[in-house]
């Protein structure tokens, strides 16, 4: 360390471009850029202290340097510092996992509210402050974001946060410095692998978040899924289990489903939800767990469960007019679209065909398409693969990668149509009155990236669109 002592610092940023006089800047190396680069600029806007891994090449600037072995990590505790330790404040519980994260957290938000709790979210659909929404950029914020918005939660009142915990965080250390009463594993299938070296290493990095849980906190994990007891080898934490097929701690068992909703029981008692599928089964059933190791008495939580709503873009229906049902679902992941074609096809009771529209993402992995193609032919009727957010890459080599993965006895139940929009209508136009139209992807999401730009555009508005909803 090297400059004047004690120096108030006004505020802390980690992109040059925000500084301001007084402030200090984190030099972090990015994976497109590297924020060392930018210290000159820091500099000249007014820094008082430079964070940095690399020794500064002038010291006859005024400015107080710190030198650190890993700045991302230095950010988060500096971020965590400057707010005054919020996570201290308050219950924090960080959900993990491939699937189910969103629904997780935001069904946790529902049940503390109407428990009478104020509370805390942080999710890829949005930022909850109490009842004030906040937007979400990410699925977890940056640790400066992360650190106000729990402040902004402390200040409110707020006794408990629910937060979504990407792998992509976990290895940039955006959660370094923050004090978790839990964390809840869900399962873990292939997702992010232009990011991750491999599946390995996803594992690794998602085992890195439990192994960083003191021992008063709580672990939850999925115990039909065999990742979860890698998620336990080394976790300090009080080791807790869920599952609706094997023996565990919180045990729940699906009596009926209907596309409306489904009948459970859970520690022996049967209640009603509003969300259909096994898999929605599976996330309240972890919404119990994590509220009973919060202190719920069971009853309460019992209740609230039959009385949370479904989550924005996650399995979220209609009926139109017509009789056909629309269906939009975030599934982007093979696993997450076959639970939700899975489900569509046990709660089929009119037997209608199943029309699936489907893209894929660019700029993400590219194993992954192949088999969502080919899951998406083999337990639908007809399949219509279209764009999802393109991003840089050429929609139509993705529809090729796509259509790779198609078995030739299935091809001919397969349309391709580049435009998102046109492919959703083409579904409404060929859908008979029973049928379920499901169109996959991109869930709550409200624009369409598209060579570097976002367009407005909304799965269920467009659907709706096309097909007259029943008042």
């Amino acid at each position: 360390m090297t400059g004047k002592e004690n120096l108030d610092i006004t505020g802390i940023t980690f992109d040059s471009r925000e500084v301001r006089s007084g402030d200090l800047f984190v030099a972090i190396r990015g994976t497109h850029s590297d924020g060392h680069r930018f210290i000159d600029q820091a500099l000249t806007a007014g820094a008082g202290v430079i964070v940095c891994e690399d020794d500064p090449s002038s010291q006859e600037t005024g400015a107080v340097w710190i030198r650190v072995t890993d700045s991302r990590k230095a950010l988060a505790r500096l971020s965590s510092a400057f707010h005054g330790y919020p996570s201290r404040e308050l219950h924090l519980v960080g959900i993990t996992g491939t699937n189910g994260k969103t629904t997780i957290a935001s069904l946790l938000y529902q049940m503390h509210t109407r428990l009478g709790f104020k509370s805390g979210l942080l999710s890829t659909i949005q930022v909850l402050i109490g009842e004030e929404t906040r937007p979400a950029t990410h699925t977890t914020p940056d640790p400066l974001q992360i650190n106000a918005y729990l402040r902004e939660m402390v200040d409110y009142g707020c006794e408990y946060c629910f937060m979504e915990v990407s792998s992509h965080a976990i290895d940039q250390e955006r959660i370094e410095g923050l004090e978790f009463n839990g964390g809840v594993f869900t399962n873990l299938t292939r997702d992010h692998l232009d990011y991750h070296k491999d599946f390995k290493d996803y594992l690794a990095v998602k085992k890195r978040f439990f192994d960083q849980l003191s021992g008063d906190a709580f672990a939850l994990v999925n115990g039909d899924d065999k990742n979860g007891k890698v998620m336990l080898q080394n976790c300090k934490a009080e080791a807790h289990t869920y599952s609706l097929r094997s023996l565990c701690e919180f045990r729940g068992k699906i009596n009926e489903m209907h596309m409306e909703g489904s009948s459970i029981e859970i520690d022996g008692k049967e209640v009603w939800i509003k969300l259909p599928g096994r898999f929605n089964a599976g996330n309240l059933l972890c919404v119990y767990g994590v509220s009973v190791l919060l202190g719920q008495h069971p009853e309460d939580v019992i209740k609230g469960i039959s009385q949370v709503n479904p989550v924005s873009g996650r399995f979220e229906t209609f009926h139109s007019e017509k009789g056909t049902i629309g269906i939009v679902d975030y599934a982007h992941t093979p696993d997450a679209l076959q639970n939700v074609l899975d489900t569509i096809r046990e709660v089929n009771v009119t037997g209608g065909e199943i029309i699936t529209v489907l893209g894929a993402g660019g700029n993400r992995d590219r194993g992954k398409r192949p088999n969502m193609a080919r899951i998406a032919a083999e337990t639908s009727h007809k399949v219509i693969l279209t764009s999802d957010n393109p991003r840089d890459e050429d929609p139509e080599t993705i529809l090729d990668e796509m259509m790779a993965g198609i078995p030739p006895g299935l091809q001919e139940r397969t349309m391709r149509i580049e435009s998102r929009e046109e492919a959703i209508r083409t579904a409404c136009i060929i859908a008979g009155d029973h049928d379920i139209i499901l169109v996959a992807g991109k869930g709550h999401e409200k624009t369409q990236e598209i060579r570097g730009e976002k367009l407005a555009f909304d799965d269920m508005e467009i659907l709706k669109m096309n097909l007259k909803v029943k008042t």
